[in-house]
């Protein structure tokens, strides 16, 4: 723990930040005071997401910060106004998803 200029400790400061989470059909996004260097996963875990979707388990999920991952969740710390985002994991890889677009237009222009 450091002290800072106006000798308050790290651990008393609070900052703004913000968790998301989204499925197909629902989102949430919490807004909670976190003490500074608090990490993006312990952000996650404080913001209570959790409870708002059934199964969803933070342990090893991939997360980031306005859409840019983070590889280490549990180590990299957040700063004022940043929002955390919870990934869920892909139903079906871009490249393929693209691909089936693709015949699927090709099919209608053949029409």
């Amino acid at each position: 723990m450091s002290i800072n200029e106006n000798n308050v400790t790290d651990t008393q400061k609070m900052i703004n930040v913000e968790v998301a989470f989204a499925l197909p059909d629902q989102q949430k996004i919490v807004a909670i005071k976190v003490p500074v260097g608090t990490t993006v996963y312990d952000a996650a875990v404080m913001s209570g997401i959790v409870d708002h979707f059934e199964g969803l388990q933070l342990a090893g999920t991939p997360m980031g910060i306005f859409g840019k991952a983070v590889k280490n969740p549990q180590a990299e710390k957040i700063t004022q106004g940043q929002r955390i985002e919870i990934y869920r994991p892909l139903t079906i890889d871009p490249k393929v998803a693209r691909a089936n677009r693709a015949a699927k237009a090709a099919l209608k222009a053949k029409v």
